[in-house]
């Protein structure tokens, strides 16, 4: 309770515009009627009394104040200071040890330290500490995600040159632009191991992408590498943290932005336009490859079975020629005349079967027959190609007018019949 308020409970005024004020007790004014309010000092000794009076009155004291003389008065007096100062003692302690009690909210962790140093840390709820000047508090919000932006502020069109350009593998200048999420693992150590701890892990998350671009191609990062970067920054960025033991626990690592920079944009987009066209072809080139390159094997490989199956025919079609040839030899041998002309007569009609033209000697009257079985041949398939219902007139035989034949012709046939006989019998 305020000193105030216990002063305005005991119904005490020590106000400069209380009339009474250096005026006395009421005892004291009907011995100075004739003094004016404002004519001598307060009398704080009455003040005093008044004070006290009013305090015993209050915890059940006594006024002890009786015919006996000053003495005991004056004994009485001083001992109800002592009750009244011992209760405003104990009021003033209760209300300083009130001032340590504290309420920590549920995500938040409260860190107590003791003269100045390290003592514990507190749940959520209401907790009580050692009040000023032994001990003090802090809470630490450990349930909230954190963000640091590093290349950009609050939005990626305000960029941050100075942090978002880095050099890649190839020398190349490469504007990447990303946000770190983080919450803490370990308030004591967030609040005593950093001095700026925000701070660290800005520098800490530009100094891991520094180094992780720095081994990377400038293709790799921008394209297919993009995730990959992000995650190894963050393991990177969590073993620099831990080995600083700045209690952050890295949650995620995102990328806002990769290109290149600005003022070589223009260049990038046609190079990149080149590449993709040059992959194209590339990839038209193989499909094509791909299409032709078996086809040709297929072909290669049969027109190799077609020749080692021609080979193979031709082989064993000489082969059978040869066992053939034996066999009729050994019949030849057996009966030359009946083989020889079984022979003539096989050959001759291996010979005619191929032949569409039939031409037919008529000995008598010397007249020659021709059959023309090579249209008719023709006219046959014809009408079996159209499936005509109307059939075709019988072959006529043409008679060939006979030549004029001289005695001289009639001498060379008869002489050239009988080598012909000759030939044979000498077979």
């Amino acid at each position: 309770m305020p000193f105030s308020s216990l002063l305005k409970r005991l119904g005490l005024k020590l106000s400069l515009n209380d009339p009474r004020w250096g005026n006395g007790s009421k005892d004291t004014n009907k011995a100075q009627e004739g003094k004016k309010p404002g004519d001598g000092p307060p009398d704080l000794d009455q003040l005093w009394r008044d004070f006290n009076q009013r305090l015993n009155g209050l915890f059940g004291g006594k006024n002890r104040n009786g015919n006996n003389g000053g003495g005991g008065g004056s004994g009485g007096e001083m001992k109800g200071a002592g009750a009244t100062v011992g209760a405003v003692t104990v009021i003033g302690l209760l209300v300083w040890l009130a001032t340590g009690s504290f309420i920590v909210q549920e995500g938040q962790t409260g860190v107590v330290t003791t003269f100045g140093r390290f003592s514990h840390t507190t749940p959520a709820g209401f907790n009580w500490r050692w009040p000023y000047p032994f001990q003090a508090n802090e809470t630490v919000n450990v349930s909230q995600v954190r963000t640091v932006e590093v290349g950009y502020q609050g939005n990626t069109r305000n960029k941050q040159t100075r942090e978002s350009l880095m050099l890649t593998d190839d020398e190349n200048i490469i504007d990447i632009q990303f946000a770190v999420q983080y919450r803490l693992k370990d308030p004591v150590a967030w609040l005593y191991n950093n001095s700026g701890p925000e701070e660290n892990v800005r520098q800490v998350a530009e100094t891991s992408i520094r180094e992780i671009v720095g081994r990377s191609k400038m293709d790799y990062v921008l394209y297919e590498g993009r995730e990959k970067v992000a995650q190894d920054t963050q393991q990177m960025m969590q073993q620099i943290l831990d080995r600083y033991a700045s209690g952050v626990l890295i949650t995620n690592v995102t990328m806002q932005g990769v290109q290149p920079p600005e003022q070589v944009q223009a260049a990038f987009d046609d190079a990149v336009k080149a590449g993709q066209d040059r992959e194209r072809q590339k990839n038209e080139g193989q499909a094509y490859a791909n299409d032709i390159v078996p086809k040709a094997r297929g072909a290669a490989f049969r027109l190799v079975q077609e020749a080692e199956a021609y080979r193979s025919m031709v082989t064993e079609n000489a082969q059978g020629n040869a066992d053939r040839f034996k066999s009729v030899l050994a019949e030849y041998q057996k009966a030359p005349g009946v083989t020889r002309d079984r022979m003539y007569l096989e050959t001759m009609q291996q010979i005619f079967s191929s032949t569409s033209k039939v031409m037919v000697d008529a000995k008598a009257g010397s007249n020659l027959l021709y059959l023309p079985l090579d249209k008719l041949i023709a006219q046959v398939a014809a009408t079996e190609a159209n499936r005509a219902n109307i059939t075709a007139p019988p072959p006529t035989a043409v008679l060939l007018p006979p030549p004029e034949t001289s005695s001289m012709d009639l001498n060379r046939r008869d002489s050239r019949s009988r080598e012909s006989s000759r030939d044979r019998e000498g077979r």
